[in-house]
């Protein structure tokens, strides 16, 4: 097995192997045995950078730095086909980063049935990363629908009241977006005779008329993953009702799966049809964010509130998308990191102001400045990071994804830019309202003995904080590692 072929088996095959070790200890051994598999995966992704190659392929194919490529099931030419590049790089490092704080929280907070937690979170580890990592489009429908029940079943299992209608109504949605999601793979596979993204992406092949609706199913299947609106509504109540570590999964790396598919397979199988699309796209985009931040506006729960606020923040990031240019899909991609860091680290403060307050209700909040001054000081990072402050990693998706819609031209792209730029404003009323109410309010009684942020959140939340700070400084880590791959989709060949 060569080197390459051993980091992405190992990235894949270590959490699982965890999971089943959580599985089979329980309870605080389980939790810890997850632990370090999350912590080995991530390790396994440093060399994944360091010993990087480049393999260029003709046209306008990904740009691999690692690549394994087997036979899977001869009798359908299916091949086993995985692989990494500027493009998922990031997410992936993002995906196994928040396992590991997902995880090492669960060693402290120590839950009913750690163990079995901590394996559930393993394994919608390994369907994250096999999203972000298959080149082969049978094995990425695989892994996409990998994360549905283990999220379910976490939703279902260690969320509030509530918890199973939200399980119910985030499985049924999402299992719609599967079956459109296949009859496109399907579709692709007949009409080319592959399912190798690498090729289908290089060269193109469909009909103009075949990309149009096939790029319509998928634009459906990742819209309901992502979730953008208006097929959105799944995601308030399972947000509301999971447990602490299943929002900060979910918000932070399982939503990126929709808009990544929709850069890797909308963008890269059927680019006519993303162009065709492209208007309509910007539109929803829009409406997603200035109805996102108009909700948020209204709202009065914590929790509730961050996941609307998750609404808008990825219609700027279809926005980059929908414009179809180099500079808007980066946008997008630096969008989808930014969104990972602070709305995962938004999440973890929600889960721990409610553990002292016992509730999420706005009105009932108050008075974190005076009687929990650190943990309102994240909570106050966390909020001017994500209402786009510059110097914060918030700041750069959003603005250039502006910037990219305003270089498309024509009156429609400038009307949406301008919408964008308000609903960027709308973002910060909203934040700054939470902030008034939950720091700045009247001292409320719920918070009155309550203690202070404890070492192991601060040690959650501190590597959030500082690649918030250090993505707000130097955007151009992440965006160095996509630019080629980005380029070559978007314009051609380099």
């Amino acid at each position: 097995m060569t080197n390459s072929a051993f980091l992405l088996v190992g990235v894949l095959a270590v959490p699982l192997l965890g999971a089943v070790a959580a599985l089979l200890l329980r309870g605080r051994a389980g939790a810890v045995a997850a632990t370090v598999a999350s912590v080995l995966t991530l390790l396994l992704t440093v060399p994944m950078f360091t010993t990087r190659g480049l393999v260029k392929p003709a046209g306008r194919g990904p740009q691999l730095w690692h690549e394994a490529d087997w036979s899977w099931v001869p009798a359908l030419d299916l091949r086993l086909h995985l692989g990494v590049d500027g493009i998922s790089y990031p997410l992936v490092v993002l995906t196994a980063l928040l396992t590991v704080l997902c995880c090492g929280y669960l060693l402290w907070q120590r839950p009913e049935r750690a163990g079995l937690l901590a394996a559930l979170l393993l394994v919608i580890e390994v369907g994250i990363l096999g999203t972000f990592l298959a080149f082969n489009l049978v094995l990425f429908f695989l892994a996409f629908e990998v994360v549905l029940l283990p999220m379910a079943a976490v939703i279902a299992g260690w969320g509030g009241p509530a918890r199973r209608a939200a399980a119910l109504k985030f499985a049924l949605y999402t299992l719609a977006g599967s079956v459109l999601l296949l009859v496109g793979v399907v579709a692709v596979v007949v009409q080319t005779g592959t399912a190798d993204l690498v090729s289908l992406t290089a060269a193109p092949t469909l009909s103009h008329t075949a990309q149009l609706w096939i790029f319509g199913l998928f634009a459906l299947a990742f819209a309901v993953k992502s979730p953008l609106w208006p097929l959105h509504t799944w995601l308030p109540d399972a947000h509301t009702e999971a447990p602490t570590v299943g929002s900060v999964v979910l918000a932070g790396v399982l939503l990126k799966m929709g808009t990544y598919g929709l850069i890797r397979v909308g963008l890269g199988v059927t680019p006519e049809g993303a162009a065709a699309f492209a208007p309509a796209l910007g539109v929803l985009a829009v409406a997603a964010i200035l109805i996102g931040s108009l909700v948020c506006l209204t709202q009065t729960e914590l929790k509730r509130l961050i996941a609307y606020s998750s609404v808008g923040h990825m219609g700027f990031v279809l926005l980059g998308i929908a414009t179809l240019s180099e500079i808007g899909v980066q946008a997008a991609l630096l969008g989808n990191i930014a969104h990972g860091l602070l709305t995962g680290l938004l999440f973890f403060l929600a889960g721990a102001i409610k553990d002292r307050a016992h509730t999420g209700l706005l009105a009932d909040l108050g008075g974190l400045r005076e009687r929990q001054p650190w943990l309102a000081g994240v909570l106050g990072f966390a909020a001017l990071g994500s209402l786009g402050l510059p110097g914060l990693a918030g700041f750069w998706g959003e603005a250039f994804a502006v910037v990219a819609a305003v270089q498309r031209g024509g009156t429609l792209w400038t009307v949406l830019a301008v919408l964008a730029a308000i609903g960027g404003a709308l973002t910060a009323a909203y934040l700054l309202r939470l902030l008034r109410r939950v720091s700045h309010g009247p001292q409320a009684a719920v918070l009155a003995g309550a203690p202070e942020a404890r070492t192991p959140e601060l040690a959650a939340w501190s590597p959030l904080v500082l690649l918030a700070l250090l993505l707000g400084v130097a955007p151009m880590l992440v965006l160095e590692l996509s630019a080629s791959t980005v380029s070559a989709l978007t314009t051609g060949a380099p």
